[in-house]
């Protein structure tokens, strides 16, 4: 048996963590009030850790892990299950991280940590079942590709960070599905699922102690050992960081990126500060010059990309194609506005308002405690208490926002992907820099 013990909290935690002898963090979450327990288990491999060959290949293996296992060797078994007590299942593949989830009610706790630890850890991959996903898995590539905003938004990201796997679709292509077999997914599970490269989150309505008992009871077992290191990314954008892509359809989608920094760095507040004031929410810069006072676009916004090496900050509109020139230029005006000018007291106060605000109302259930904590326990190593990451935002000054502005719109940072009804590649080519 594992002789874990929990670990002393630090000052403003509401969670428990400790390791299993195997290298597993466990992290919990008690929260009386709640309802519910929401488990996790995330994994620190995504699409960045694959070859090109088998690009897809993590966000395969989260579709095969539901299809069967030794004990509930049919599909069905594994969602009737969580279904049948009032729950919930499903899985996600980023970049850097795969994650297997399930919310049931408080009291059927140990079944869902029965069923998500036996889905995670005893897979069949049955070949007929992995045949039968390749189908699926490049319908649902398809499907993204024929959605407009999804394929710019892909496209952009091709552009900013070029042939590299931060670059790469999180799915793969039609190709490199085709190409995965059981070898390479039982391979994966063997380099990449390995408990010290894992978490597991509980939240809700749960005894820290009573979760620790069964985390052994379902995890003691599993083998040890690392996983291999990854490569960082390049730093630099692609030699040709325009994409376009000309479709007949009445809308032109346009993505604009700036790379930026590693999710830890010590600017990511000012950054986040800087997002709000650009384009978060209907009182942003872009939403206010872009839709209110020139009716260019219907939706306009921005957002950040936060990675362990590297990070973007990202621009998205729908405009017409007779509009899409002036929108880009509104937008770089707006940016480069940014690094000249301080952001005025009030506007600022109002970004930090608005972002302290949405941070707090993001943790009113159990799912979202277990998500947070089991994410940033995988990739950063430690969980920022709410205080932390508050006092964080308040620190920042306007002062702040433009120097971090001034260290990302600089020349040779801008990457466009625009797909529609627009065929001036050297237009775009020109309006960046590039």
């Amino acid at each position: 048996m594992s002789t874990a013990v929990w670990e002393e909290p630090e000052a403003g935690a509401t969670w428990r963590t400790t390791t299993l002898a195997n290298g597993l963090r466990l992290v919990v979450t008690p929260l009386p009030q709640s309802q519910a327990a929401s488990l996790a288990v995330y994994v620190g491999v995504g699409s960045r850790q694959e070859a090109r060959r088998t690009l897809g290949l993590s966000h395969y293996l989260e579709h095969m892990l539901f299809k069967g296992t030794e004990s509930r060797p049919e599909a069905v078994q594994i969602s009737a299950a969580i279904e049948g007590a009032g729950g919930m299942l499903n899985a996600f593949t980023t970049k850097e991280l795969t994650c297997y989830w399930n919310r049931v009610p408080f009291d059927r706790l140990d079944l869902a940590l029965d069923i998500l630890s036996d889905s995670v850890r005893r897979s069949l991959l049955d070949p007929e079942e992995v045949e039968r996903e390749r189908t699926v898995i490049q319908q649902e590539i398809r499907r993204a590709d024929d959605e407009p905003a999804q394929r710019a938004s892909q496209l952009l990201a091709e552009a900013a960070y070029g042939d590299q796997p931060l670059g790469w679709d999180v799915a793969g292509d039609l190709e490199s599905v085709a190409a995965v077999d059981r070898a390479d997914l039982v391979r994966h599970i063997e380099t990449w699922y390995r408990p010290p490269n894992m978490v597991l989150s509980i939240a809700g309505n749960v005894d820290p102690d009573a979760v620790l008992a069964l985390a052994r009871r379902h995890w003691d077992d599993a083998p040890s050992g690392g996983a291999p290191p990854v490569a960082d990314a390049r730093d630099s954008m692609d030699d040709t960081p325009v994409r376009l892509e000309h479709r007949d359809i009445e809308q032109c989608n346009l993505g604009l990126a700036l790379r930026t920094f590693p999710r830890d760095d010590p600017d990511r507040y000012a950054l986040s500060l800087l997002n709000e004031v650009l384009g978060r929410g209907m009182s942003s810069r872009l939403f206010v010059e872009v839709r209110e006072r020139r009716g260019l676009a219907y939706s306009v916004g921005s957002g950040v990309g936060r990675f362990r090496d590297t990070g973007h900050l990202s621009i998205g509109a729908g405009v017409t194609a007779e509009n899409l020139v002036e929108t880009i230029e509104v937008t770089l005006a707006e940016l480069d506005k940014l690094t000249s000018e301080l952001v005025p007291h009030d506007e600022l106060e109002k970004a930090r308002e608005h972002a302290v605000g949405s941070f707090r109302l993001s943790l009113e259930t159990a799912q979202s405690h277990a998500h947070r904590t089991g994410a940033q326990l995988l990739s950063e190593g430690r969980i920022r208490t709410v205080g932390e990451h508050i006092a964080g935002l308040e620190a920042v000054t306007a002062d702040d926002v433009r120097r971090v502005a001034q260290r990302v719109v600089r020349p040779g940072n801008l990457a466009v992907s625009v797909v529609g009804p627009f065929r001036d590649e050297a237009k775009l080519a020109g309006l960046i820099g590039a």
